[in-house]
């Protein structure tokens, strides 16, 4: 069952890998993985299901027809496209881009690429292959992708997640058990990235700090073993020397020289501090157990799951080692039901709404409405903190945000998961709309998407028209519903006319742009219509 490395292991810097790295499209890919879940991986298969990522445009090649490439652009890469292409298109386009890559214990080309798609997710534990084995996936991949949900209608496509809150439960079980000394990578550095971070957190927070300093983080990346407290011993000495602005010449020398003892090839600066960092905090992000402060410059705990935090700390600080692949996969795979049954503290809406006035001082008028309009126009934020959220989160907290800032009287209650800074870390689960907003004596549901096209009609619409039915019962006020995305598409607005002639309920469609001009330009959300 074991599968070799032919290499020998050696210290290394943490960077869980450079082709997924944003943790959320790995259900994605696990969706198209799963159609050959109990089949034996060959060569062939895996280049067969290389080519169905390319189908769904998971997978994008740099040469491609045109018509082809202007389908993708309808989307960000690593997502799924607007539509699927043909089979023969696929098999062309793998044909006009071979791969020039090799993984151990994979063939040159496309089976090399199919492990290096697939890796995290098998050392996180949501499934295990090898050539000539069957493919398996564990309980919890099956969750991750049971949380998408396609349908392909005539080559579209449309997606839609299910209890998208359960993602973080499933990341949260595989970051409190993931070894950097395991069989998959063969590292020497020795610990639980996700229990180094938190335990060097709670030994600065209790020398009077407050979390650890990004600029402080690749001291951590660089780490050789689970000795916290040397770790925390040699980042205040760095803050006596430098304070909080060392300069990137000194952390690279502390981790290249220091650390790693002068034996360790040359990196570049700018990857260290920016790239492994940021792919870092992505990860760690993913458990819900980081919060993020002082505009991004701070990573701390989110003191809403010090339950969880205090369970894994005491838990997992002593840990078995594994040299067999599959026997570590059998561990990382297993749920914790102890752990799952832990609740966050839960976030009232008065704290939730004196958290987005608290945002407001953060980010002010203008820096919102360029954040959505980045969004409108789908181009990536630079911002320290909302480059973290992924487009769907952003819009949802931006939206609130922007509410909040124009309307500050308006009490404002958006319904997704958040940390102690009242930061997302999910959208809003089923069943609820995004936002509540309560004016007076009237109430707004806002319900806001990245979806365009039919997709809007399908999954956003016929939602909206039942979350507002559920909300007028529950409050016994007269209420409406805005609705805002990247533009709307006009089946959407047919749509939202018919369930204003047949149930008499208001739905108001802006698109984001079209919202923003909307808050310029009045002192009520609620609109007679």
């Amino acid at each position: 069952m074991n599968q070799t490395r032919e290499r020998n292991a050696e210290y290394k810097p943490l960077l869980y890998t450079t082709t997924v790295r944003n943790p959320e499209r790995i259900k994605l890919n696990l969706f198209i993985l799963k159609k050959y879940d109990g089949k034996i991986l060959t060569d062939e298969l895996a280049t067969e299901i290389v080519g169905e990522l390319i189908r769904y445009g998971l997978y994008r090649p740099m040469k491609v027809p045109k018509n082809i490439a202007e389908i993708w652009k309808q989307t960000p890469k690593g997502e799924f496209a607007v539509s699927l292409i043909s089979k023969k298109d696929a098999k062309k386009i793998q044909i006009d881009n071979p791969q020039k890559h090799k993984e151990a214990g994979f063939a040159w080309g496309y089976p090399s690429r199919f492990a290096t798609i697939f890796d995290l997710a098998k050392e996180f534990g949501f499934v295990y292959f090898m050539t000539g084995k069957k493919i398996e996936f564990s309980e919890l991949g099956n969750i991750l992708v049971d949380i998408v949900k396609v349908t392909e209608e005539n080559s579209l496509l449309t997606v839609e997640f299910n209890q998208p809150e359960r993602e973080q439960n499933v990341f949260l079980q595989s970051l409190a058990r993931s070894q950097r000394s395991n069989p998959f990578v063969k590292v020497l550095n020795d610990n639980i990235p996700l229990l180094l971070l938190l335990q060097t957190i709670r030994l600065i927070n209790f020398d009077n700090g407050k979390g650890i300093s990004r600029r402080e983080l690749p001291l951590l990346l660089f780490w050789k073993d689970n000795n916290a407290a040397n770790l925390f011993l040699r980042i205040k000495q760095l803050r006596e020397d430098y304070g909080f602005t060392p300069s990137d010449e000194v952390i690279s020398d502390i981790c290249l020289n220091e650390i790693m003892g002068g034996n360790f090839k040359k990196f570049k600066t700018d990857s260290l501090m920016t790239d492994y960092t940021d792919e870092f905090i992505r990860k760690m992000r993913m458990s819900g157990l980081i919060s993020l402060r002082g505009a991004g410059r701070f990573i701390d705990i989110n003191h809403n799951e010090d339950k969880k935090v205090d369970y894994i700390l005491e838990e997992y600080g002593d840990y078995e080692h594994y040299t067999d692949e599959y026997e570590y996969f059998k561990y990382m795979s297993s749920i914790d039901k102890n752990l799952i049954s832990l609740e966050a503290e839960t976030v009232s809406t008065k704290q939730t709404n004196d958290l987005l006035s608290e945002w407001t001082k953060t980010y002010n008028w203008d820096s919102i409405k360029q954040e959505l309009k980045n969004l409108s126009t789908r181009k990536p934020s630079k911002d320290d903190i909302l480059k973290f959220l992924s487009a769907p989160v952003r819009l949802e907290f931006l939206t609130a945000l922007a509410i909040k800032s124009k309307l500050p009287n308006i009490t404002v209650k958006p319904n997704y998961s958040c940390d102690d800074t009242g930061l997302p870390t999910s959208t809003a689960g089923g069943n609820k709309g995004d936002i509540e907003c309560y004016e007076e004596n009237k109430g707004i549901l806002v319900e806001v998407t990245m979806a365009e096209g039919r997709t809007q009609t399908m999954m956003e619409i016929w939602p909206i028209e039942r979350h507002l039915e559920t909300f007028i019962q529950d409050h016994k006020i007269d209420s409406q519903v805005i609705f805002t995305a990247p533009s709307i598409y006009p089946d959407s607005k047919r749509q939202i006319e018919y369930v204003k002639f047949t149930k008499k309920l208001i739905i108001r469609d802006y698109s984001i742009e079209g919202f923003v001009e909307y808050l310029e330009n009045t002192d009520k959300l609620y609109k007679a219509c």
